[in-house]
């Protein structure tokens, strides 16, 4: 009973001292609730409270790593975090860690450590030279444990709230004058400068919020930011956005996080993994997992009664421990719970979650398909038609076709032609046709003529230019041209017994190509028309009939094989772009790969 009284103090206390930032009833409760009391939520509670137990141990083991990595690389992102968690545990009253003299000691190690490495105008660097977002990230997770700190008032913690305020107050100038690199960071910065604010006023530091704020929030008419990525949206851009919400009175925000926790539902997958093909940052050919998104999906759900994000956030609570996390470890979530008590409430009454949905996000051009435990995506919309170039912070994932079974999953599926060295089909567009969804693309590769005669040098020395494949001293636009085209049109349709089929319409140059599919890991392929590729590990050509990949229950049945030889040779060619740099596009898998030589018309069936 000790452990529920004192949590309950806590919480009144919260919102008393504006740190809850959220009223005590939702947004959306009727008037006749208002005054009911608010219940806990004891089986969420005392799941996060075992996780970071177990975290916190771990945390013990190894807390002298983070800071060796903060003295010796600069990075106080482990420390600042590492710290947290500890303090979570240290005030909570029912951890086994409350009040543990033997977290006193780590506490202010860590604390010192980050004092001390902080340089002269608050930053620190994080692999990024003085760096006001990566400073950011840290001073958020330390401002919540001195919340925390503060708010429990031991009189055994004393120095080392000192020692941590003595670090926000040093870092606020630097955030209020710094830039920022990427732009998820403007609002980590402002979420950073919002907490420090609400503490120890600074009039510099709400005019620096409002001048980030005023550029508007990048977010696309489907719901993703403008990097489309599930790892942003949910690590950073959701958690700052609702901290700028509660601590610089901008509810406005909260549409912002509703609307991408909206486009999230669509592209999560059954078993949990978020679909990320889309992404323009670095997580568009990894997996990422819907519990990033779990304390977003439980506090709008309260806030606003919203039945189905309450839905998901009880999805990913009943999953418990066992599920995959992602970035943040389920023990680290405690003290976001701490700092805002109103987390803990029971969530409203659950809705169904949608099951059977076709979603076209066209801002994203990506198509997700849903029928149960059978999903799919379609996906045309990197950013390489548009830029021709390939880059952090641009959408280049060549995979267009994804497609689950239950647990039989084909990661991707990707079409690559030997033309010119360009790389693999890339679709410069996503639109309904009839029944079918089209992706479409023509390339080209030019041969240059001799200069006309008045932008010839006769020292030969001409400026270095870029042909769209290749840089050289060539003054390419001023020269004539004959092309060569590639023209590529795919259709993709959803069959009567829940399968897929895909026409493939390749023509205007005689090359050859392959069709490239790649299956997780784990499962069994057969097929008496699949031959071992020479030299490639795990990758097989599909040469007659078709073939099958099962994982346990679940089978994925695919083809006809397209035939072998010489002028169809199974290769996949990356593009010049990355086999210069001897880099590769070759997804993690196992690989089928169907060939063929243009001009083709060939017609898949998945099912």
């Amino acid at each position: 009973m000790l452990a529920r009284r004192t949590f309950l103090a806590t919480s009144a206390t919260a919102t008393a001292a504006g740190i809850g930032g959220i009223s005590a009833q939702p947004a959306a409760a009727a008037e006749g609730a208002a005054s009911e009391k608010p219940r806990r939520d004891e089986d969420f509670l005392a799941l996060l409270t075992g996780a970071a137990d177990t975290r916190a141990a771990a945390v013990l083991d190894g807390y002298e790593d983070n800071i060796t990595e903060l003295r010796d690389r600069g990075k106080a992102r482990a420390a600042a975090r590492s710290l947290r968690t500890l303090t979570s545990v240290h005030v909570h009253a029912a951890s086994a860690h409350h009040h543990d003299g033997a977290l006193l000691g780590p506490l202010q190690e860590l604390a010192d450590a980050l004092a001390d490495e902080q340089f002269d105008d608050g930053l620190w660097d994080q692999g990024a030279v003085h760096s006001p977002p990566d400073t950011a990230f840290s001073v958020v997770d330390l401002n919540i444990a001195h919340a925390l700190l503060d708010k429990d008032g031991e009189r055994a913690t004393s120095k080392l709230r000192t020692t941590i305020e003595r670090i926000l107050r040093k870092a606020g100038p630097g955030l209020a004058h710094g830039g920022v690199h990427t732009a998820n960071h403007r609002w980590l910065v402002c979420s950073a400068l919002s907490r420090i604010h609400r503490r120890w006023p600074d009039p510099a530091y709400p005019r620096r919020i409002d001048a980030w704020l005023a550029e508007g929030i990048d977010q696309l008419a489907g719901g993703e930011y403008s990097e489309r990525s599930p790892t942003y949206s949910a690590v950073v851009t959701n958690p700052a956005l609702l901290t700028i919400a509660r601590f610089h009175d901008r509810r406005d925000l909260y549409a912002h996080v509703r609307d991408n926790l909206t486009a999230s539902l669509y592209v999560t997958e059954p078993n949990g993994e978020v679909e990320s093909v889309h992404s323009r940052r670095q997580d568009q050919a990894a997996l990422r997992y819907l519990p990033e998104f779990w304390l977003q999906y439980r506090e709008l759900a309260i806030r606003d009664g919203d039945g189905t994000f309450a839905a998901m956030a009880a999805l990913i609570q009943e999953r418990g421990l066992a599920q995959t996390f992602g970035e943040t470890p389920p023990g680290d979530r405690l003290a976001e719970v701490l700092d805002r008590p109103e987390l803990a409430r029971e969530l409203p009454a659950v809705k169904e979650l949608p099951t059977d949905f076709e979603h076209h996000d066209d801002s994203c051009r990506l198509v997700r398909v849903r029928r149960g435990e059978r999903t799919a995506s379609i996906f045309g919309g990197t950013d390489l038609p548009e830029l021709h170039a390939i880059s952090s912070g641009l959408s280049t994932n060549p995979t267009f076709f994804k497609m689950r079974k239950g647990a039989a999953i084909l990661d991707s599926l990707r079409l690559a032609p030997q033309f010119f060295s360009l790389g693999p089909f890339r679709s410069e567009g996503l639109e309904r046709q009839g029944d079918a969804w089209r992706l479409h693309a023509e390339v080209r590769a030019a041969f240059h003529q001799p200069l006309p005669r008045r932008h010839r040098r006769k020292d030969g020395r001409y400026p270095l230019t870029d042909d769209g494949r290749f840089w050289s001293a060539m003054d390419f636009p001023h020269r004539p041209k004959e092309y060569r085209a590639l023209r590529t049109e795919i259709l993709v349709r959803e069959t009567d017994d829940g399968g897929w089929e895909l026409s493939f319409d390749v023509s205007e140059s005689a090359v050859p190509l392959a069709v490239e599919l790649c299956f997780r890991r784990g499962g069994k392929l057969a097929g008496d028309g699949l031959e071992p590729v020479d030299g490639a590990e795990d990758t097989y050509q599909l040469v007659s009939g078709e073939a099958s990949y099962t994982m346990g229950q679940d089978r994925i049945t695919f083809g006809p094989g397209n035939g072998k030889g010489g002028k169809q040779p199974p290769v996949v060619e990356s593009g010049e772009r990355y086999t210069w740099m001897n880099g590769s596009l070759t997804p993690d898998g196992i690989r089928v790969l169907i060939t063929g030589r243009s001009p083709l018309t060939y017609r898949m069936t998945l099912r």
